[in-house]
């Protein structure tokens, strides 16, 4: 296994929905806490959705891990920013047999 450095600072955030007064709801990012991880890119393509074009790009983020229902332990359909930067996880499983990273396989999307 690859040595693992855990140097660089993410905000993990949640998904939160209010009533938006019409029938709906609005979703907004609520921070869950601060994780530092290590960030490995995996793979990267062009899409279009609708008619802009967007770079979609994978990551394989490493953070250590924390116990089942911890709020602080990432799960898919949250999301770690770092400024501007925003990784949407898909999928988050243990890292090493010991359990003590976690990898969060996640991707970027930019507007080309």
């Amino acid at each position: 296994m690859a040595e693992i450095k855990l140097n660089r600072c993410l905000v993990l955030e949640a998904p939160e929905r209010a009533p938006d007064g019409a029938g709906g709801y609005a979703e907004t990012w609520r921070q869950v806490g601060e994780i530092w991880a290590d960030i490995a890119a995996r793979t990267g393509r062009e899409t279009v959705d609708g008619e802009a074009q967007m770079s979609s790009a994978g990551y394989r983020i490493t953070v250590r891990a924390t116990p089942h229902g911890a709020p602080s332990r990432p799960k898919p359909e949250q999301r770690l920013r770092s400024g501007s930067r925003v990784f949407n996880i898909t999928a988050v499983t243990e890292r090493d047999p010991l359990g003590r990273y976690l990898t969060c396989y996640a991707t970027e999307e930019v507007a080309v």
